[in-house]
């Protein structure tokens, strides 16, 4: 009897370690990937918006979205489940990118 215990015990270990190391890899993925999208996606808004001259904006844009993927980051290993980890700077991203594209031409001024 208790051998049978530790065997499904083993067996749900192994499953488990499985599943883990997937989702690990699923969030490791996320804060790279979809990090880097986010912050590009933040330098390209943050061109358009902020009130400077053209190259001082592009500086500033490429220079803020460093903390903004280092958030994402964090994020994705923090967040409740991989859905979120991936799904959230995803759409966040989406919608940066969207406002920035009806911003674009704001974003041509000196």
């Amino acid at each position: 009897m208790t051998t049978q215990v530790l065997t499904q015990a083993s067996n749900k270990r192994r499953a488990g370690g499985w599943r883990h190391a997937v989702e690990v890899l699923v969030r490791t993925l996320a804060a790279a990937f979809g990090g880097y999208l986010l912050a590009h996606a933040f330098s390209a808004l943050a061109a358009s918006v902020l009130p400077f001259a053209r190259p001082d904006r592009v500086v500033a844009g490429a220079l803020l979205a460093f903390p903004v993927w280092c958030a994402a980051a964090v994020y994705a290993f923090g967040a409740r489940d991989w859905k979120r980890a991936a799904g959230i700077p995803l759409l966040l991203a989406l919608a940066m990118l969207g406002l920035a594209a009806l911003l674009a031409e704001q974003a041509l001024r000196p």
